[in-house]
């Protein structure tokens, strides 16, 4: 790791093929649905090889949702949750980190900017290290989870139950793993 007087700005690339975007919402108040984006980029700079102080813009495509059923992605694709047609991006634009634990646990908070309306949240990032694959690509991996209001994001949409409850609950868990790799 270089000092802080000699550190230069060092572009991390998300591998695709080694991450998932992920979420998890209640259902019926008694189950999960979990669901993930298959379209997702970043572009992510840090001083050297410190992850202490990121640049972090992320996006991803609300249209890739993927929950397993194509009827309940259309209408998460509407305009009844994310409009995809309108609204092409959500995007998070870091601003601080945390050190929590000084063992690899951090708080990132940023902006979350879904259906044009932004945020700021906070997620919690662990750490996984770093590591040079057979190729001799250096690789960093991160945990991300937090979670989100999604009618703080214009989400609104609900049915009322018979029994009681709604359809599906305001909260929102959010679940990455994320492998970055470095760019020469």
């Amino acid at each position: 790791m270089t000092t802080a007087g000699t550190a230069t700005k060092t572009k991390w690339a998300i591998d695709a093929a080694h991450s998932e975007i992920g979420f998890k919402v209640k259902h019926l108040m008694i189950s999960n649905v979990k669901g993930s984006f298959k379209e997702f980029d970043a572009s992510i700079y840090t001083m050297g090889d410190d992850f202490m102080n990121p640049e972090v813009d992320f996006w991803l495509n609300p249209a890739s949702v993927s929950t397993g059923d194509a009827k309940r992605d259309g209408h998460l694709q509407s305009p009844d949750f994310f409009d995809s047609e309108k609204f092409k991006e959500i995007h998070f634009t870091s601003n601080t980190i945390e050190n929590v634990d000084k063992d690899g646990s951090y708080e990132l908070w940023g902006e979350l900017t879904i259906k044009g309306i932004k945020k700021q949240i906070k997620l919690d990032v662990e750490f996984g290290g770093v590591m040079k694959d057979p190729w001799g690509n250096q690789k960093a991996a991160f945990a991300i989870h937090g979670k989100i209001s999604r009618k703080d994001f214009g989400l609104n949409w609900n049915a009322p139950l018979e029994a009681g409850g709604v359809l599906v609950s305001d909260d929102v868990f959010i679940s990455c793993e994320v492998e970055l790799s470095k760019q020469s």
